[in-house]
Formats: C-alpha cells, sequence, structure tokens
C-alpha cells in the first residue's frame, strides 16, 4: 500500500466519521464544528485527484465563509433545539424516501461505471494531461468558453437572490434622519433661506 493510498482511507474514515458525528452530536456548535472537519479532509481527498482549485475553493468558501458563519449564527441565535428534535420523526418518511433516491443514483451510477468501463472515455471534454495544463487552467478554458454563459445566469440569480435578501430584510426606522438626495438637488433660494423679521427687544 502506497502513501496516496493511506493517506486516502485516513481522509475518507475521518470525512465519513465527522459527517455522522454532524448528525448525531446533541449541541448544534459542534455540529457545525465536526462539519468544518468534513471539509477539510474532502479538501484532503481533492488534493489527492489532483483537483488543487476545487480543494483551495473549499477551504476558502466553505470553511472561510459558511462554516464559520453557521457557527456564529448558531451561537448568537437562542433557538430551543429541544423543540426541534421533538417533531423529527415526522420527517422521517420524506427523509428515507430522498435517501432511497440517492442510493439508487448511486446503483446505477456504480453500476454503469463497472458494467460499461468504456463510457468513461466516451466523454466530450477528456481531462487534460497534468502535466501540461494545470486543473485550474483547465476549469477556466471550459468555465469561461463552453459554459461563459451559464456562468453569466449563475452571476445573474445570486445578484437577483441578494438584492431580494436586502429588500425583505430592509426595515426603514422612523426617528432617524435619512439623506434625501432628489430633495437637496430640488431646492431653491426661496425654500432654502427663511427670513425672519425680529422685532427689537424679542429673541428669536
Amino acid at each position: 500500500m502506497g502513501l496516496q493510498a493511506i493517506f486516502f482511507y485516513l481522509f475518507a474514515f475521518i470525512a465519513v466519521a465527522s459527517a455522522f458525528m454532524v448528525i448525531s452530536a446533541k449541541n448544534p456548535v459542534h455540529s457545525v464544528l465536526f462539519l468544518i472537519l468534513v471539509f477539510f479532509n474532502a479538501a484532503g481527498l481533492f488534493l489527492l485527484t489532483g483537483a488543487e482549485f476545487l480543494a483551495m475553493i473549499l477551504l476558502v468558501v466553505y470553511i472561510g465563509a459558511v462554516a464559520v458563519l453557521f457557527l456564529f449564527v448558531v451561537m448568537m441565535l437562542d433557538i430551543d433545539f429541544a423543540e426541534l428534535r421533538s417533531g423529527v420523526l415526522q420527517y422521517a418518511p420524506i427523509g428515507m424516501l430522498v435517501g432511497l433516491v440517492v442510493a439508487a443514483e448511486l446503483v446505477v451510477v456504480i453500476g454503469g461505471s463497472v458494467l460499461t468501463p468504456e463510457a468513461a472515455k466516451s466523454i466530450t471534454m477528456p481531462i487534460p494531461n497534468p502535466a501540461t495544463r494545470t486543473n485550474t487552467a483547465a476549469l477556466g478554458d471550459v468555465l469561461y468558453t463552453n459554459y461563459v454563459y451559464f456562468f453569466q445566469i449563475a452571476g445573474l440569480v445570486l445578484l437577483v437572490a441578494m438584492i431580494g435578501a436586502i429588500v425583505l430584510t430592509l426595515r426603514h426606522r422612523t426617528n432617524i434622519k435619512r439623506q434625501d438626495i432628489s430633495q437637496q438637488v430640488a431646492r431653491t433660494p426661496a425654500t432654502a433661506v427663511e427670513v425672519v423679521k425680529v422685532k427689537p427687544g424679542q429673541g428669536v
């Protein structure tokens, strides 16, 4: 057994064990920490396969942003998790159905690759030789040439989702002075200056 196989089994075992702890840990903070450990080991598996770009994206995006955000949200919100777990059995049939569908898809994919191994060689865009083209450059070639329109549509969907989240959560307070640019531009000397005539002996 080579060194690469040893690291593969090590990363895979820790990833599977951590994934099980994510759903079985009673403390939600511990679940998020185990989720971060899953991402770390998944990044190690990506490195073993030569997909260094996906490994770095997994570390930077999912661990550096998503998982840490989950951790802070769970720690800051006062959520009664005991009440949430009390009704978990009513979702068991749906969960079993989803699990069976995913298991059937895995059986179809693995069975197809075993019965017809030549199907993997009939892909339209084969993986280039890592010695001549790195994984990051190959992903960039595919993403920004063949799928550039889909990439732009995905960015547009994320932009619309971000604007929608801002609009839905924005609340204007009545006791705060806000700047109105159109009202300031439309001011005239007659409305901007008020002449007050003060009689002698009287204050303003």
